[in-house]
């Protein structure tokens, strides 16, 4: 997600986010989203979760993928950090 972004601070007081990315004492939370390549103002904005159960075992699923990078796409033009994760 390069897509430039604009300079907007979101107050994360009210977001479950903040529990692992604000304050001194969630430095090794964040360490971790570092390790995955987050940057810093990829890791203070909003973490929006983003589910798919694409796989590539069974035709009904295998556009799944491509459904979720747009969703992903859609997240990260609305200012937030999308993370994609699996379901069964």
């Amino acid at each position: 997600m390069n897509a430039p972004k604009d300079t907007k601070v979101f107050d994360k007081f009210r977001l479950p986010s903040r529990h692992v990315t604000e304050g001194p004492e969630r430095a090794p939370h964040r360490s971790f989203l570092y390790a995955m390549g987050l940057s810093e103002t990829e890791i203070h904005r909003p973490l929006i979760g983003v589910v798919t159960s694409w796989n590539e075992t069974a035709p009904c699923n295998i556009t799944l993928h491509r459904q979720a990078k747009a969703v992903k796409e859609g997240v990260d033009a609305a200012g937030g950090t999308p993370r994609e994760f699996t379901t069964i």
